[in-house]
């Protein structure tokens, strides 16, 4: 087994039989459906109404069911069996959408129908993916967490961008119900792959005697907010998601209107980005190997700044897909390093609880960077989002500073988990939110 060093402790390379391969299967299953949904959806909506707003409000449901119930999504993963939890969510999303599809197909979906599943689908996600998150740690060992999380990433960002939105078109020719029937089969064959994890999975802690949920809530909540770095890459995390959202809310009238690249220049940026966060994902382990996880991040961060301005600065088609490349590939760096680091910091019986805390203040970002972005343009024009998406980055790289520099140097404050990163011999624990509570990107926000 190949072994690289991060951090200081040796890392390999998790084998696919077993535990490990169902789990990416599974992920990348999901990421073919998803694909294919998102982008069927607008096409959708913009059938069944012509009323602005209602079309926003689909994309909105993807947003308001984390601020509502993300903590509480994450308290109840942490207090069942993850691995059931993941499948009868993901057999009740595949009924969801298999029947809306019929719908569909038969002429009976509206737009009422529409906001109704997809506010449905992305409250589920807040139990599954929670429990996805605390469940890798207890598949694969703690110095296989780096190219694990390397490998699911990049295997979902390659089926997502290579496959998925490539095939969203052909499906839809195929009738308008196809792409949701697809979607909703993938949903069924993820529950049929994580099934069979009971044979691998280890025993659990036990939960202590008369815990409330809202006591376990406030756990995880004190977690996050006492730990120096964790604290520090919530907030760098946040500030990242109002960046992105800011960019990716006014990208069509970026492309189009600033960088002059016609009708098809918005479809070639969100290309360019795939493929960019595709060899990120590939390099993310040899990077982190060199720098150390936190280091990784700091350097990704402020890569993205550069890329950036240069959308701002230089219109044109090669330069502004090349930057947008590089910036999917180091939020990919970003993505992975960060999700490493937090694994290791966090004991496993608080995963659902942490993972879900941070991923709520990432999201809470996102509606707020849309509406700059908006306003920005009203008063500055399409080249302005770039530069606000920059001026948060900065913030972010500001944020997280001081986390780097504690762990580089031992300095207190920092919690049990995150010290323990500092020694060599240590492999570190568990626990981080899934790749939606790391930047965001063109398919997320």
């Amino acid at each position: 087994m190949a072994e690289t060093v991060v951090d200081g402790a040796r890392e390999s390379a998790p084998a696919w039989r077993g535990g490990f391969g169902r789990l990416w299967g599974a992920a990348v299953v999901s990421s073919f459906g998803d694909a294919v949904r998102v982008a069927a959806l607008p096409l959708l909506a913009t059938t069944l109404t012509r009323d602005p707003l209602l079309i926003a409000a689909v994309s909105a449901c993807g947003y308001l069911p984390w601020l509502l119930f993300g903590l509480l999504g994450g308290a109840l993963a942490d207090r069942v069996d993850q691995r059931r939890a993941m499948v009868a969510v993901d057999l009740v999303r595949g009924v969801l959408v298999a029947a809306f599809a019929a719908g569909v197909a038969t002429g009976h979906a509206s737009i009422g129908l529409l906001l109704v599943l997809a506010f449905a689908l992305t409250s589920m996600e807040t139990l599954f993916d929670n429990a996805a998150t605390a469940l890798l740690p207890a598949l694969v060992l703690p110095d296989q967490l780096g190219r694990a999380n390397s490998r699911l990433m990049t295997g979902q960002q390659l089926v997502k961008t290579v496959v998925g939105l490539p095939a969203a078109p052909l499906l839809l020719a195929g009738g308008a119900a196809l792409p949701f029937a697809t979607d909703a089969a993938s949903y069924l064959l993820a529950a049929a792959l994580v099934a069979p994890l009971r044979r691998v999975l280890p025993g659990r802690p036990p939960r202590p005697a008369g815990s409330t949920l809202r006591a376990e809530i406030g756990e995880g909540l004190r977690m996050l907010g006492g730990d120096r770095v964790l604290r520090g890459l919530c907030a760098a995390t946040t500030l990242c998601n109002i960046g992105v959202a800011s960019l990716v809310a006014t990208l069509v009238l970026v492309s189009g209107r600033h960088l002059h690249l016609g009708d098809s220049g918005y479809a070639l940026l969100l290309t360019a980005y795939g493929v960019g966060g595709i060899g990120g994902g590939l390099c993310a382990t040899r990077l982190a190997r060199r720098l150390g996880q936190a280091r990784a991040v700091l350097l990704a961060g402020s890569g993205q700044i550069l890329c950036l301005l240069v959308l701002g600065l230089v219109p044109g088609g090669l330069v502004a897909g090349g930057a947008f490349a590089v910036f999917g590939g180091l939020g990919m760096v970003w993505n992975v390093s960060s999700r490493t680091l937090m694994q290791r910091a966090v004991r496993r019986e608080l995963l659902g609880r942490v993972s879900a805390a941070f991923r709520t203040c990432a999201v809470a970002g996102a509606p707020l960077g849309a509406l700059l972005g908006g306003a920005v343009v009203r008063g500055w024009g399409p080249g302005a989002p770039p530069f606000l998406a920059a001026g948060f980055f900065v913030l972010s790289v500001l944020a997280l500073l001081p986390a780097v520099r504690s762990m580089a140097g031992g300095q207190g404050g920092e919690s049990a988990g995150t010290s323990r990163l500092l020694t060599k011999e240590d492999t570190g624990g568990a626990g981080v939110p899934v790749s939606r509570s790391g930047q965001g990107g063109p398919d997320d926000a």
